[in-house]
Parts: structure tokens; C-alpha cells; sequence
């Protein structure tokens, strides 16, 4: 965010509650007021409460939301919540959609938001971190439940975490899942529930969760994010513990997300970097 404080902010919202979340921390912020772009069959209508105006878009239509944005005459815009990502491969796009996406010969969340980031800055919108005015979700290193790591938990996140960091660095994805020293599962395009849900069915319960940022991450878009349903996820997949990158994960909604971590027993840790390297 710049120095200047924000009034006025054009919200691009995904699914989840996220969006919403951000929205009353805005607000809480000094933010007086909210323009929301939300997408058909995503986006919680929760969302028009806290919004001033809200333009319910589908997927695709880049033109017609640029074209809104321009017309709102605000300056500032984040990108919070996610698209489902099998609805990336269904959406019908537009002529300037198609046109965005036609040169990029990787496609994935950094190409194609940085496309998009590109899109709105030539028009004079500019794209602030996702992360903007969540600072009070990002937990700092520590152990959050009541439940600290095994030894054996431990090892798997510190081996895990050095993993994930470097498949996300690679663009495959931010998750893994470990169970004794091995790696079960890697997320690719099917996100963090499918991989844990493919890891279950593979090596069974007990296992060990761990979640990144990729290096350098454009903490304009697609920062990682824990919330209640990822809880329900891993309730299901009889998940030992989950770990997170300290200051670079977003945890929603934290006092309901660590009481049900405590009664499901599970390890819930914000790791720091250089305490995952190996011991020399």
C-alpha cells in the first residue's frame, strides 16, 4: 500500500469469505468507499452489504470490468478470494480476454493476474497486495494450537516446507502433503482440498500439510490462504497438522479456525524460513 491512505478502492471478488473479510477491514481503515466487482455463481452476495456499488460480472468479461473500473474514477484495486479453478478451463471469454491470454505461453495465477495488473495500470489502476489491510490475518512464527508438533511432525514440516518452496518456485504449486519423510502429494491445477483429499486416498491418515508462498511472490494475487473450510478438508483426510509460512499466509477468520484445530487435535504452526533449513 502507498503512504497515502486509501478512501476509495475497487474490489475484485472471488469465492469464499474473503473478500468480505477485507471489505470490513477497509472500512475499519478508513476506506468510506467500496466498489465491487463480483463474479457470477462465485461470489458470496454477502459481499453487497459492504460494498457502495457491486457489478455482478461472469467470468471472461474483461472488457465490460474495465470498462466499469474506468468509469468509477477510483485508482486503487485488490484482487481477493478465489475462482474455481475448473471454471478457468469452461468461461466463455471475451475479445480482450482472448487477447490477454493469447501471448502468455505459461499460464498460470502470476501470468495471467500480471496480465491483468497490466491491464488496469493502462488504464491508471493500480493493483495493491492482496494482503492489504489483512495484516491482522498473517500470523507470525509460532505454534497457534494447544497441540505442538510431534518430532516426527516436525521433521515433516521443516522437509516439507524446504519441498513446497521449491515446487511452487517452479510454478506447480504451493501445497504439499508429507507423511513419514515422503512426499504424498503436490498440488497442481486442482488446489490444496483435491491434493490433500488425493493424499488421504494414498497414504491414508497421519499425514502432514505444509503451505507456501513461492519466492518472490507477487503478493498482488494468489497469497496463500487457511480458513474454515480448508479445517473441513483436512478433518476429512484425518490431517495430523498443517503449517504455513509466517507472514506470508493469510488465516481467516483465526479464533473460530484454532478452536476447531484444538478439538480436531491438530498441529496448526506459522513456520519462519530459516528455521526449516537442515542442520549443518
Amino acid at each position: 500500500m502507498s503512504s497515502a491512505p486509501i478512501e476509495s478502492l475497487l474490489l475484485i471478488a472471488g469465492n469464499g469469505v474473503y473478500p468480505r473479510l477485507l471489505a470490513e477491514s477497509a472500512r475499519r481503515q478508513g476506506v468510506k468507499r467500496i466498489v465491487t466487482f463480483a463474479f457470477r455463481h462465485e461470489t458470496d452476495r454477502a459481499i453487497t452489504s459492504l460494498s457502495d456499488t457491486v457489478h455482478w460480472i461472469y467470468i471472461g468479461q474483461l472488457e465490460a470490468m474495465l470498462t466499469a473500473m474506468q468509469a468509477t474514477g477510483i485508482h486503487q484495486a485488490v484482487m481477493a478470494g478465489q475462482i474455481t479453478p475448473t471454471h478457468l478451463f469452461s468461461v466463455r471469454l471475451d475479445s480482450r480476454a482472448r487477447s490477454l491470454l493469447k501471448p502468455l505461453a505459461i499460464r498460470n495465477a502470476e501470468t495471467i493476474f500480471g496480465a491483468v495488473a497490466d491491464e488496469l495500470a493502462s488504464i491508471g489502476i493500480r493493483l495493491i497486495p492482496a494482503s492489504s489491510f489483512m495484516e491482522a490475518f498473517m500470523p507470525a512464527a509460532g505454534i497457534l494450537t494447544h497441540r505442538p508438533p510431534s518430532p516426527d511432525e516436525q521433521s515433516d514440516m521443516d522437509f516439507g516446507f524446504r519441498i513446497a518452496k521449491a515446487t511452487s518456485a517452479l510454478d506447480i504449486g504451493q501445497t504439499v502433503v508429507v507423511k513419514q519423510g515422503t512426499v504424498v502429494a503436490v498440488e497442481a491445477f486442482e488446489g490444496t482440498d483435491q491434493a490433500i483429499r488425493r493424499a488421504r486416498k494414498l497414504a491414508g491418515p497421519g499425514t502432514v500439510v505444509i503451505k507456501v508462498a513461492k519466492p518472490g511472490h507477487d503478493m498482488r494475487f494468489d497469497i496463500p490462504v487457511i480458513g474454515r473450510r480448508t479445517l473441513i478438508t483436512l478433518r476429512k483426510a484425518q490431517v495430523r497438522a498443517l503449517a504455513f509460512e509466517a507472514g506470508r499466509a493469510i488465516l481467516l477468520e483465526r479464533d473460530a479456525v484454532v478452536q476447531e484445530a484444538n478439538r480436531m487435535d491438530l498441529c496448526l504452526a506459522a513456520l519462519s524460513p530459516a528455521k526449516t533449513e537442515p542442520s549443518t
